[in-house]
């Protein structure tokens, strides 16, 4: 069973939102329902990127960094494409 690293975007407001889960797609509902506190505000949501481990703790370290303001900087250059589509969209 893998555990996953998910990175979602809100469909509405554009922000980032880093977590960690077993199961994606209904970790996605649950963003959606507004079962979360912090990411009910800015509901709907999509996943733009994840990363799968065997690990837990691997994974969990992952989510950690990626909530740094130096893992930002990096999921911007990773998903430096994607960004960059999306203002060219406005």
């Amino acid at each position: 069973m893998f555990i996953y690293v998910y990175i979602l975007q809100s469909k509405k407001y554009k922000e980032l939102y880093v977590g960690v889960t077993h199961d994606l797609r209904k970790r996605l509902n649950e963003h959606n329902q507004g079962k979360n506190f912090s990411t009910k505000p800015y509901v709907p949501w999509e996943i733009i990127h994840y990363e799968a481990y065997k690990n837990n703790d691997d994974a969990l370290r992952r989510e950690k960094y990626l909530k740094t303001n130096q893992g930002a900087r990096l999921l911007k250059r990773m998903l430096k494409e994607y960004f960059y589509l999306q203002k060219e969209e406005k």
